[in-house]
């Protein structure tokens, strides 16, 4: 039986919150960089290893919670997924030198690499097919809605330090109450769950080998097109602009605004003229915001620069949620999403040591380091999506099962 409306709109706003708490804990990193180098007497490239841990263990994070999101339904892998990351990002603030604090972040990746993919597979197997593209767009705000609260909580920093705010990390726990109370399973996996013997992943993934490479290698692309534009972008704004508390708080507060309106538009936008050309718009619009992203000195500037360019960045991202789940086998959709995306992330791990060692070797000017990734990036996605595949309004979930197909 398909969901209600409003058991679509508590599946809607569970997994937008869940992505959202995610990147809150994932965004805290990016704020406390030299504090956490300073207190353990390592440097600050090397303190960005533990992004790279991070983003690279997200990876096996996808796979072990899209297989159980496969085999025992979306909501518990879901719930477990959010679980986790709360209690290792508060594990976090509790490290006691380096190593321990690298093994956590690395175990943070993990856990935190399940709720994505599930969380957007649950949703796009819940709602019409009408609402896709709207609705992606809002999930994927849900990443720069994380930053923008982790940029709210630096506010506190003078009274909760480094290890305070990742101890705040805990509070995502609470959402597996209301996921539990107000949630429904997937109508597409409980249907799939009653019709017999599945497909293994490894029989699908050789079928759909090249879709597979494919979307691994487009995510990768995505991952340095927004790591590559929000990880070291605070740290440029503090050593090579010199703005620092509130007003860096301010900034990174209205480029989020901006991430957010974009992936709200270009993910509406993408339910009219199909998701590839979304995406490609999204990216060829973030080239001319280069230069006024990268080389303004004035703040006014800056801060314009920085809402531009996350409108763009983000604006492609927001059709990816949608994009993904409507490309993947219907057999796997619980794994393929967030696998394929979280690959993409282990290929793009190394994204802020090499931003940070760029600059560092360039008399710590971040600007070549900043618009080369994103150019690069920019304009490998828009080639990608010249050879897509679009799916757009493939069925599933209750409202019909077929393998997606492109045009």
């Amino acid at each position: 039986m398909a969901a209600t409306t409003q058991q679509q709109r508590h599946v809607v706003a569970a997994c937008y919150l869940g992505w959202t708490l995610d990147a809150f804990d994932f965004f805290i990193m990016v704020f406390v960089f030299g504090d956490v180098a300073r207190e353990f007497g390592i440097g600050e490239t090397s303190v960005t290893f533990a992004v790279t841990l991070t983003l690279a263990t997200r990876a096996l994070g996808a796979y072990l919670f899209g297989r159980l999101a496969d085999r025992f339904g979306r909501r518990p892998a879901l719930m477990a997924s959010i679980l986790g990351f709360s209690l290792l990002g508060f594990a976090t603030g509790l490290a006691p030198n380096a190593t321990v604090f690298f093994i956590v972040r690395a175990l943070f990746g993990l856990a935190m690499g399940g709720e994505w993919g599930v969380g957007a597979s649950l949703t796009m197997e819940s709602i019409p097919a009408s609402w896709r593209g709207p609705v992606s767009g809002l999930l994927q705000a849900g990443y720069p809605s994380g930053y923008l609260l982790a940029s709210l909580l630096y506010l506190a920093y003078p009274w909760l330090h480094w290890r305070g705010m990742f101890m705040a990390g805990a509070a995502p726990a609470l959402l597996v109450l209301y996921i539990r109370n107000n949630v429904p399973e997937s109508p597409d996996w409980t249907e799939r769950a009653r019709s017999g013997p599945r497909q293994s992943l490894a029989s699908v993934v050789r079928r759909y080998l090249p879709l597979t490479v494919y979307a691994a290698c487009l995510m990768a692309c995505f991952n340095f097109f927004s790591h590559g534009t929000q990880d070291i972008y605070p740290r440029y704004l503090q050593r090579q602009h010199h703005i620092v508390g509130p007003s860096l708080t301010t900034i990174v507060v209205i480029y989020n605004i901006g991430a957010m309106v974009g992936g709200i538009a270009f993910g509406t936008l993408s339910q009219r003229i199909g998701r590839r050309r979304a995406i490609g718009l999204a990216a060829a619009l973030s080239l001319p915001m280069l230069p006024l992203w990268a080389f303004s000195s004035a703040p006014v500037w800056i801060t314009l620069g920085a809402f531009l360019m996350q409108v763009c960045v983000q604006g492609a991202w927001g059709v990816i949620p949608v994009y993904l789940n409507e490309i993947s086998p219907a057999s796997i959709r619980g794994t393929f999403p967030g696998l394929t995306y979280q690959l993409g992330n282990f290929l793009a791990a190394l994204n802020l040591p090499l931003q940070s060692g760029i600059a560092d070797a360039m008399g710590h000017d971040y600007r070549f380091a900043l618009i080369g990734v994103a150019g690069t990036a920019a304009v490998l996605i828009i080639s990608l999506m010249l050879f897509g595949r679009e799916a757009k309004d493939v069925r599933m979930g209750a409202f019909g099962n077929v393998e997606a197909r492109a045009d």
